[in-house]
Order: structure tokens, then C-alpha cells, then sequence
């Protein structure tokens, strides 16, 4: 199942955007292991903007190379399916596994504004790596330009986002059915601490309810998501 996914979510890739490339990339984080990260781009670009994705689940992607072909799991988690459609005239896109470890967000920011000197980066969690976003987020804040928090795990209710310097966003699916990403909390969080709130609907919903395919993937209405997204950052800056 998990190869099937990997392939639905390279195939998603390929086929949302004919100018997007995937190129495996590694790096070395200061005091850690080296690890790869998958980077997307499409030709031409002036690029303003990069996203670093980290997909939900057990938050494992392990991008590395089988022959000449990038092979990773996760494939079929929203973001990581998504990453073309994050690609665009202004954007690049980053995709790493879930991590709580500052350096090694910082490794990956580094490395893109080495390729792009203006570059402002924003990290992107979804379901459990909203856990990852809520711990990276006062530890780097300030030292990226933003954080979205996306099918937000029911924590993201008491995360206090008031007095930080980086961007915060919370987007839900008003349909999610998930048991531990309620909507209701992100609309909490929006309510109590006046984070920034992007509310999804439409689209359907198959399988298990805190699975990829469901409302709390966004299924069907990856690109409007996404958009709705890129719209926010570029707003702010």
C-alpha cells in the first residue's frame, strides 16, 4: 500500500504541472546526520518563496535514490502530493521528513537561500507533523518567515501564537472527521489568539477519515488549497 502511494503521489507530481522537476538534495545540518531532502521546481521561475513540507503519519519520507529514480514513502500525504502544485513562477518546494529538530530545518533553509539569496521560507506541517510545527515554531521563530498548521492536530486549541515574529497560519477542512484534528480546534485557536484561519471546503472524502484520500487531505481540492496558501504568504510579505 505504501508503494501505491508513493507511485499515486509521483505520478500527482509529474501530472500537475508539466514544467515541474523533483532533484534529490542533500545536506548537512550543523551537529547532525546528513539526510536528503526532495526540492521541486518548475522552469521558468524568479523564485520569492520556499515551502518546506513535512507529510503527517508516522512523518516519514526518506527521499533517496533506487537506480536514477527519487523513491520516498508518503507519496499519497497531501503535502507531499502536492509538491508540484507548490512549485510555481515564484515558489519552490522542499520536502523532508517530519522532524522537531531546529537544525535540521535550518539545514534545508540554508541550502535554499544559497540557490536563491532572497529567498523567505516557510515550513508546513500537516495532521501529526502539526506536532513538529507547534515545537519548531518558538524555537526558530524569527529565523523563517512563517509556519502553517494544517489539519491541525486538537493541541493546535491552547498553541499560544501571540508575540511571535514568524507568520502563523491554521487551515482546516470544515469536513474533517478526523478524532484528533477536530476542526473545531483550529477555529479555537483562531478565536482565542487571533491566529490567522483559512477554512477548506468540497472536494470528498474516501477511506479511513484521518487518512490522505479523506476531507482531512483535501481530496479533490488540492490546488484551491494550495493556492489559498500561497496567497497568505505572499500577502505578507
Amino acid at each position: 500500500m505504501k508503494t501505491l502511494l508513493a507511485a499515486i503521489g509521483l505520478l500527482f507530481a509529474c501530472c500537475s504541472s508539466v514544467f515541474a522537476a523533483d532533484q534529490l538534495v542533500p545536506v548537512q545540518p550543523a551537529g547532525g546526520d546528513p539526510f536528503n531532502y526532495v526540492l521541486t521546481t518548475r522552469s521558468p521561475a524568479t523564485i520569492a518563496y520556499g515551502v518546506i513540507l513535512m507529510p503527517g503519519g508516522n512523518g516519514r519520507l526518506n527521499p533517496h535514490l533506487e537506480g536514477v529514480n527519487i523513491a520516498m514513502a508518503s507519496g499519497g500525504n497531501f503535502l507531499i502530493r502536492s509538491r508540484a502544485l507548490f512549485a510555481g513562477p515564484q515558489f519552490v518546494a522542499a520536502s523532508t521528513d517530519a522532524t522537531t529538530t531546529p537544525g535540521r530545518i535550518l539545514a534545508i533553509a540554508d541550502d535554499l537561500k544559497k540557490r536563491y539569496p532572497d529567498i523567505a521560507i516557510y515550513v508546513i506541517g500537516t495532521s501529526r507533523s502539526t506536532e513538529s510545527t507547534m515545537r519548531l515554531a518558538p524555537l526558530l521563530d524569527g529565523q523563517v518567515a512563517g509556519f502553517i498548521h494544517n489539519s491541525s492536530m486538537s493541541g493546535i486549541s491552547g498553541f499560544d501564537t501571540r508575540g511571535l515574529k514568524s507568520r502563523q497560519l491554521v487551515v482546516l477542512h470544515k469536513h474533517d472527521a478526523c478524532r484528533v484534528t477536530s476542526p473545531s480546534a483550529g477555529a479555537a485557536n483562531h478565536n482565542k489568539y487571533g491566529t490567522t484561519l483559512i477554512e477548506m471546503d468540497g472536494g470528498k472524502s474516501t477511506g479511513d477519515d484521518c487518512e490522505a484520500f479523506a476531507y482531512h487531505g483535501y481530496n479533490g481540492i488540492e490546488a484551491d488549497t494550495v493556492a489559498k496558501m500561497e496567497e497568505w504568504i505572499t500577502a505578507g510579505k
